[in-house]
């Protein structure tokens, strides 16, 4: 496999150009008005083989500039070329939503100038636009596993026809669990396509990726896997437990754009909240978040809204913000690679920046070995709030106290909420998560006193003599020509007779009833007794029979019972017996069975239910059984009370 030597720094090549490089003149242009001249030292080494068809295995360090390395490769071999319904022609890979923002605000302008059309694919977005673009025809797809591998699922991409394939952060896609799903993405892509391969480390599953889909491809190492320590200062501040939540609070106070790091998401949430009561505009980055939350909160870190930003790994890799000067580790990660990751969000081409992580005493040889195996030399300190020590690492300072209140968002016009995010992040436009037009929340707060009074006396009295007539022309309606009510009391008799001219119903004139019974009278019911009734003075019951009585029932005997006193059966069945021979009957019926307890057989002729044969030649009893009864008692053998 050929390998290139490892290249020194991420530093600006001297005296090369993007079109020394092969990069279309078009593309190059396009980073001039972005200020970008020269390529760094990654885009010089991997930017002519990429061109050249041949795959790629590279690996370097965040802020290295990985992404116009790989897009500029793919977008100069993308040029002529037509792209078809549902049929992109070049797929980006990367781990998180984030990472592919970043990637699609990067390469989108880049695009644009050859009118090659790109379009971003990731979770947390309004599907309907996707697959919108995606039926308009896309040149090159930024795209994360899982939504990807969604579209494919329902027919709505086809991958077929693509002919270069990035992997971004390949490390990261196999901490994550997305190698599975990776892999089903490349088998479905076009075979012997061009592949491009990008990653902070080379071992692991990210080799067994490239023995499987890469063939025959050129390495180039950026450096080794260890933070910079010319542009680092790295910091381990041991702190009691009692004061972290203070320190923390004062370092957050500082000046100048910061990144908190911590373990979950529970523990961003609260450490927020905490800093937002004392007077500290943060905002809080997890997964639990909506893409268009996350979204509006990375735009309030880059402008300064915000320029404390509390988030979990999901910001440690993909996210550049210029000028962020401190890292802080409020919870040391446990994998070197996570610390030379989060690290990397400063210090970023070129520029300056410092780590602090923050321990108690007793994590002290824990943190010691995790920054031995990211190849890092700290300086560690004690500190207590406010200490010089930490004011000069971090800037530390005490907050004002006075809770800070988030802006409220104003709803979009236009746009109804959806239950995929709301169409947030690079569903708007061309920008690819963000738009041309300034924010809603950058106007200033709405008065209502300087709204000009309004007066109701300039308006002119209002005529109903004037209104033009009614377009029928139907006369005036008096009200005089109505006859008039009378007030005399109204009466029954006086009322209009009924409309079916039917008599008035008399009751008197009701025919007699069918069955010409007299009235019922009470008076000739029987008087109750009051005197308390007996049961003696009832009736005597209709089947005249004698009360009974409870004495004249024969006593019982007190004397055991026998079976051989019993009365003979009515049949007159012969005895059954059980020696062995024939049984026959006088009668046609079953033989009657006068069993006595001597003609039982004896537990030797017949085993007992459940026992072998062994055991029931044994009297009936398995020795299993008897062993277990035997070890029953304290100190018997098998008792839990034997030495």
């Amino acid at each position: 496999m050929p390998t290139s030597p490892a290249l020194p720094s991420s530093a600006p090549a001297q005296n090369l150009s993007f079109t020394d490089l092969g990069v279309a003149p078009e593309f190059a242009a396009a980073l001039a008005r972005q200020g970008i001249m020269e390529p760094f030292a990654i885009q010089v080494a991997t930017l002519p083989d990429a061109i050249a068809g041949r795959d790629v295995l590279a690996r370097a360090q965040t802020g290295s500039g990985k992404t116009l390395a790989f897009g500029l490769a793919a977008l100069t071999n993308l040029l002529g070329r037509t792209a078809h319904r549902r049929q992109p022609l070049s797929l980006i890979l990367v781990p998180t939503r984030e990472l592919a923002m970043q990637v699609n605000d990067t390469l989108r302008p880049i695009a644009d100038a050859a009118e090659l059309r790109l379009r971003l694919i990731a979770g947390g977005m309004p599907y309907a636009k996707q697959i919108d673009a995606l039926d308009r025809g896309v040149h090159m797809l930024v795209a994360t596993p899982g939504r990807l591998m969604d579209l494919a699922d329902r027919g709505s991409v086809d991958l077929s026809s693509v002919e270069i394939t990035v992997l971004d952060e390949a490390d990261q896609m196999a901490d994550m669990g997305f190698m599975p799903i990776v892999r089903e993405i490349l088998d479905l892509t076009k075979p012997g396509s061009q592949r491009l391969l990008f990653s902070a480390t080379l071992d692991g599953d990210v080799d067994t990726l490239r023995k499987a889909y890469m063939k025959n491809p050129v390495t180039h190492s950026l450096a080794p896997a260890s933070a910079s320590v010319e542009t680092m200062a790295h910091h381990v501040l041991l702190v009691h437990p009692m004061d972290k939540e203070e320190i923390t609070t004062q370092i957050a106070a500082r000046e100048g754009l910061t990144i908190l790091f911590a373990k979950t998401q529970m523990g961003v949430d609260r450490l927020t909240d905490h800093l937002h009561s004392q007077g500290i505009a943060a905002g809080a980055l997890h997964g639990g978040k909506t893409q268009a939350v996350r979204t509006r909160t990375l735009d309030a870190f880059r402008n300064g809204t915000t320029p404390v930003l509390v988030a979990t790994d999901v910001a440690a890799r993909g996210i550049h913000v210029d000028g962020i000067s401190l890292v802080v580790h409020i919870d040391a990660p446990r994998d070197p690679k996570d610390y030379l990751h989060r690290a990397g969000r400063t210090a970023r081409a070129g520029e300056s920046g410092t780590v602090v992580t923050l321990a108690a005493p007793k994590q002290q040889r824990a943190v010691s070995a995790l920054t031995t195996r990211a190849g890092v030399d700290p300086t560690v300190m004690r500190v207590r709030p406010l200490d010089a020590h930490l004011v000069q690492v971090t800037g530390a300072r005490q907050p004002s106290g006075e809770p800070w209140f988030p802006p409220r968002e104003a709803p979009a016009r236009g746009r109804g909420n959806s239950r995929f995010g709301g169409g947030g992040g690079g569903d708007r436009g061309r920008s690819g998560g963000r738009s041309s037009s300034p924010r809603r929340d950058d106007r200033g707060p709405r008065s209502y006193d300087d709204r000009p009074a309004r007066s109701y006396d300039d308006r002119p009295a209002r005529s109903y003599d004037d209104r033009a007539p009614r377009s029928t022309d139907r006369p005036a309606r008096s009200y005089d020509d109505r006859p008039q009510r009378s007030s005399a009391p109204r009466s029954f008799d006086d009322r209009a007779p009924r409309r079916d001219d039917r008599p008035a119903r008399s009751f008197d004139d009701r025919a007699p009833r069918r069955d010409d019974r007299p009235a019922r009278s009470y008076d000739d019911r029987p008087q109750r007794s009051s005197a308390p009734r007996s049961f003696d003075d009832r009736a005597p019951r209709r089947d005249d029979r004698p009360a009974r009585s409870y004495d004249d029932r024969p006593q019982r005997s007190s004397t055991p019972r026998s079976f051989d006193d019993r009365a003979p059966r009515s049949t007159d069945r012969p005895a059954r017996t059980y020696d062995g021979t024939q049984r026959t009957a006088a009668t046609s019926g079953r033989p009657s069975v006068s069993r006595n307890a001597t003609d039982r057989p004896k537990r030797a002729d017949k085993p007992r239910h459940g026992s072998t044969g062994r055991g029931a030649a044994a009297g009936g009893r398995s020795a299993k059984s008897a062993a277990g009864k035997r070890s029953s008692a304290p100190g018997g053998a098998g008792s839990r009370y034997s030495n």
